[in-house]
Formats: C-alpha cells, sequence, structure tokens
C-alpha cells in the first residue's frame, strides 16, 4: 500500500514538473560544452608564441586573455541561470545525473574565470614573489622530476633552459612596471626569495635540480652543464642583483597585503575566493577566535591526562626542547613518516568504497626549496608524466621537526588527504579537462584537515602527545583563521603573528616562521582549510542525523569526492542530494 501511493505521489509530480520544464529556457549540452571547450582553448594558447612553455606573460597576451575570458563569463552567466531556473523546477524525487554535472562544471568555471578576471584587474602578475619563491618556486616544480628519454625530447628540453633568462627578464619587467603602480611585495618575502636564489647558486653544479633529467646520461649533462654556466646561472645572478640592488629598497616594509594600492580590498576577494563563500575578512576572524578557545581545553585536556605539572606554556616548552621527540637523522624522519602512511594504507578499505589506482611515496622536500618550506607537502602523481604522488617530508633542519605531528601531516599529506583527493579527481572521467586540473583550497585542504579528524577514528594517534599533535595542527590551522585576516586586513605585525601562533601551538619556533611568511607571501590562502573542515564535517553531522541506522560512512566519503574539488556551496547541495536519495532507498524496502 504504502509503495502505491509512493508511486501516485512520483507520476503526479513528474507530470508537473515536466510540464514546467518545457516552458523554461533549457541550458543545452552545445551551449556548455562549446564555452567549457573555449576555456580550454584559451588555456592552451596562453602558451603559444612563447619560447618553450614558460607562461606567457606578455601585455599583449594578458590583455587577451581578459578579453576572451569577460566573453566567456558572459556567455556562462546565461547558462548559470537556464540552470538555476531548471534545479528550481526539480524536486529531489526527479534526480537528473548529467543536469546535476552540468551544474557542478558552471559553479566550478565560474568561479575559476571570476578568479582570474579579478587577478587581470587587478594585476596581481605585477608582484609574482612569495616567500617560497613564487614564481621561479616554480621552475623547481616543473623541472625536478621531468624525465628526458629521446632526442627529441632533449631538445625541447634544451630549448627551455636557454629560454629561461628571457623569463627571468620578462617578470623584472614587470616588477619594475608593479612597483610604479604601488603594487610590490613586501620586504620579508623579497629577503627569504634572496635566501633561496643563493641557495640556487651555493648547491654544487652536479646537484643541481637542472640536471635530473638526463642522470646518468654522460653526453647530454655535459650540454645542460654548458647552458647552466652559460645561462642559467648568470640569469639567476642577475635575478638576485635585481632584487637585492633595485626592488628591496622600493619594496613596502608592512607585511599585510593592505599596505599596497587597494590592497584591502584585493584580500577581501582572496577571502571569498578561498573559502568560495561570500565572507568577509572579519567573519573569519570571528571564527577562528571561537575554534582556538574551543581546541585550546581540548589540548589542556591532555596536559593533564600525562600529569604534566606546570602551566601550558611550560608544557609547549618540553616539547620544543625534549630530546626524545625529534629524530636524530633525516633517514629515521622519513622512515617513521613510510610507516604511518603504510599502516593507514592498509585501514582505507574500512573508510571508503572506493580507492585510486596510483602509488603513494615518501620522499624528502627538494634541498632547493627545504629551507623556507613546510614541514611537508604532497606532490600529485601523473599517469601521463609517470610519476607517482610524492609526499614530500622536509628533512631540513631536523631540531624543529618534532615526531609527534607526524601522523596528523602525514593524514593530511598522503592519505587519507591530498593523495587519495588529488588522485581520485585524476582518475575521473567523462568530465571536462579543467575539472582534473582545478583545486580549491576550501575543499582539498578542507578535506586534508578533515582527514586529521578521520585519523582519530581510525586509531592513528597512539600516544596522548601524537594526539596533542592532532590538536596542535587543528589549532594552528584556527590561528590561521586569526592571524592572516590579522596581518593583512586588521593591521597586525608578524611579531604579533608570530606570538599568537606560537603561544597557542606546539609547533617548533622555525616552523612558526615559516608559516607566519608563507602567509605573508599568500594572502587569504591560509583560511581555506579550517573553514573548509568545518563545513566537512558540518555536512557528515547533518548525514548521520538525517540518515540514522542508515548512515554508512564509507558512502559518504565517496560522495564528497566523486566530483573532485568544489565550491563548498556544491558540496553542501550534492550531500543533501545524497541523503534524499539515500532517504529513497530506505523508503522503498520499507
Amino acid at each position: 500500500m504504502k509503495k502505491s501511493i509512493f508511486l501516485i505521489i512520483f507520476v503526479s509530480l513528474l507530470w508537473q514538473k515536466c510540464t514546467t520544464v518545457q516552458s523554461l529556457p533549457v541550458p543545452t549540452k552545445d551551449n556548455l560544452t562549446s564555452i567549457i571547450e573555449d576555456y580550454e582553448k584559451l588555456g592552451q594558447s596562453l602558451r603559444k608564441d612563447f619560447p618553450s612553455d614558460w607562461p606567457n606573460i606578455s601585455k599583449e597576451k594578458l590583455a587577451a586573455e581578459k578579453v576572451a575570458l569577460q566573453k566567456l563569463a558572459t556567455r556562462l552567466s546565461a547558462e548559470k541561470t537556464a540552470l538555476q531556473k531548471l534545479a528550481n523546477t526539480r524536486s529531489a524525487i526527479l534526480p537528473n545525473p548529467a543536469q546535476e554535472q552540468a551544474q557542478i562544471n558552471t559553479d566550478i568555471l565560474s568561479l575559476v574565470i571570476e578568479d582570474r578576471l579579478y587577478h587581470l584587474n587587478f594585476k596581481s602578475h605585477l608582484f609574482p614573489l612569495n616567500s617560497e619563491g613564487g614564481f621561479f618556486a616554480g621552475i623547481v616544480y616543473s623541472l625536478q622530476n621531468q624525465q628526458v628519454s629521446n632526442n627529441e625530447q632533449f631538445e625541447r628540453f634544451s630549448e627551455r633552459l636557454n629560454s629561461l633568462p628571457d623569463y627571468f627578464q620578462a617578470r623584472m619587467d614587470q616588477m619594475r612596471l608593479g612597483q610604479q603602480q604601488g603594487k610590490s611585495s613586501p620586504k620579508l618575502v623579497v629577503e627569504n626569495c634572496i635566501k633561496l636564489i643563493d641557495g640556487v647558486l651555493n648547491t654544487p653544479k652536479a646537484d643541481l635540480f637542472f640536471l635530473n633529467a638526463v642522470k646518468g646520461d654522460t653526453e647530454k649533462t655535459t650540454k645542460v652543464t654548458e647552458i647552466l654556466d652559460q645561462k642559467i646561472l648568470p640569469a639567476y645572478k642577475n635575478f638576485r642583483s635585481f632584487l637585492a640592488e633595485e626592488y628591496l629598497a622600493k619594496a613596502p616594509e608592512k607585511v599585510g597585503i593592505a599596505g599596497i594600492a587597494d590592497g584591502k580590498k584585493f584580500y577581501e576577494q582572496r577571502v571569498r575566493f578561498f573559502t568560495t563563500f561570500d565572507m568577509s575578512p572579519t567573519e573569519v576572524f570571528e571564527i577562528g577566535q571561537q575554534e582556538v578557545k574551543r581546541i585550546r581545553a581540548e589540548m589542556q585536556q591532555i596536559i593533564d591526562e600525562v600529569g604534566f605539572e606546570g602551566t601550558f606554556a611550560e608544557f609547549i616548552a618540553f616539547l620544543r626542547t625534549d630530546e626524545q621527540f625529534y629524530p636524530k637523522t633525516p633517514k629515521a624522519l622519513l622512515q617513521q613518516a613510510a610507516w604511518i602512511t603504510t599502516e593507514m594504507q592498509g585501514k582505507l578499505p574500512q573508510y571508503f568504497g572506493k580507492l585510486p589506482r596510483m602509488p603513494l611515496t615518501v620522499t624528502p622536500v627538494p634541498a632547493a626549496l627545504a629551507p623556507n618550506y613546510t614541514g611537508g607537502r604532497y606532490s600529485p602523481g601523473s599517469y601521463e608524466n609517470q610519476k607517482s604522488g610524492q609526499y614530500w617530508v622536509n628533512t631540513y633542519k631536523l631540531e624543529s621537526r618534532p615526531f609527534y605531528v607526524l601522523p596528523a601531516l602525514s593524514l593530511h599529506e598522503g592519505v587519507p588527504g591530498h593523495h587519495l583527493q588529488m588522485m581520485l579527481s585524476a582518475e575521473m572521467e567523462n568530465i571536462p579537462n579543467f575539472r582534473q586540473r582545478t583545486y580549491l583550497s576550501a575543499f582539498g585542504e578542507g578535506w586534508g584537515l578533515y582527514s586529521e579528524f578521520l585519523g582519530k577514528e581510525a586509531g592513528m594517534y597512539k600516544t596522548p602527545y601524537e594526539d596533542f599533535g592532532r590538536l596542535t595542527y587543528e589549532m594552528w590551522r584556527a590561528c590561521r583563521l586569526v592571524v592572516d585576516p590579522g596581518m593583512h586586513y586588521m593591521d597586525w605585525t608578524r611579531e604579533q603573528a608570530v606570538q599568537f601562533m606560537s603561544e597557542n601551538t606546539a609547533l617548533s619556533l622555525h616552523e612558526v616562521n615559516t608559516e607566519i611568511d608563507r602567509y605573508i607571501g599568500w594572502p587569504g590562502q591560509a583560511v581555506s582549510y579550517k573553514i573548509g573542515e568545518l563545513k566537512i564535517r558540518e555536512l557528515r553531522k547533518l548525514a548521520e542525523k538525517e540518515l540514522g541506522d542508515a548512515f554508512k560512512l564509507s558512502d559518504f566519503h565517496d560522495t564528497v569526492l566523486k566530483n573532485g574539488s568544489v565550491p563548498l556551496s556544491t558540496l553542501d547541495k550534492i550531500i543533501r542530494q545524497f541523503i534524499s536519495e539515500e532517504r529513497l532507498k530506505v523508503e522503498d524496502v520499507d
């Protein structure tokens, strides 16, 4: 009887919706496909006519890109309106997977195009540095794992290396123009970049990353070494001279982005982009303060549990200085990270129905990046380039790499964090290419932080100190919600930010300083982690409440990850649709 009533309701709703939908301006697959194809063609053309695939940053190319993106944005806006009208006529009883994918495509593409247009209008390419190097750190990422297996590839590789001085020159020209227009990286970022260049120049030639692609081939190594001597190292020296003797003197003392022309408006936009919500810096700051208070209370519970007699500050000092918590050798740190990763890999089937094919390795952070780098990072795998996913562990300055935070770091960067999320995204089928390349920090970093939380359920924190390390990492992300808008929007000094972070986390002081420097050079990105994690946990609680005994954690996780990197508002719709569909399954069984 119940099924008969349900069928009558379904047919009635179906008739109503179908007659309504016929009168709407329905977005066609051809329209949306055409917009996506034109967007992807535009991306391919940005490198065209510029030597050897370095980013084309010429004035003419940027102007042409802006015009093309504005046209695409207008077309996409019309499609988005039609999609929304159509979605408003559908009930959860009438799911349409093709329509849902079209909506996800428009949500992501709209966000990406709007953000790129903002950057072009603001001219953020005129200050391309950050504390990790900015554009010239991109050179390391581009060449670090490149492989050359035949003469044709070597010719192309050689062309890239030979054109590097021209790329440096183009960047210097734009940075000069930026300072003329009141847009410049702050002194601290410039000084850190000079140190990174010194690191390259002081490295023995045989150990430079430029030679990685030709290791084992004496003839090709000799040719690349000649290019290093004649072109690349002189270009690095010239860029260093430019920074130290010209750019630095005109760089602002204030670390916050508010110190440049229209900097506050720029930061407001960065917060909206990195959270994928219409949030203000002030809202972010207030959420951060609330989270800091909550996590601090949980940390105190662990201090009481281990029987430490002293203040919170004294316990933090104990963690930062007691040798039992620190590795003696790089190998010891890498081995522990590898073991944690292996153990968690064995638990994954309990929490996920679908896992990526791509393997994961544990390797040290490249020496050219390590001094100013974070404790760890994920370097995505590539089927096209035959490269496995890499969880990079920073073995520089071992006295700042405590074991007690290693489980949380490993879960975040490796599995079930970035490796799982990014490689499942890379393996998605029947979606536009831009979806596989898009990484939205609120989703990706939110998932990484959620993965640290999931490790608690998986039994990955073996001691109270490792659980305190997990809370330290959560507190670290909560502190970001305070110190990032503090520096970039509320006129905080670097010293204020360092003090706030060091007083509330057990991060080493070296890591506190490198982290604060990273936020200075990358306004807004740091707030994405905690905002994303809070949203994922909120949606999990909603699904658990609505589905009760029918809730299955692996299905929830698979649903979160199945569409790749999406805006948080889109994820909200996806999970609510998941809840509706799971309810129907239960009702059908009943």
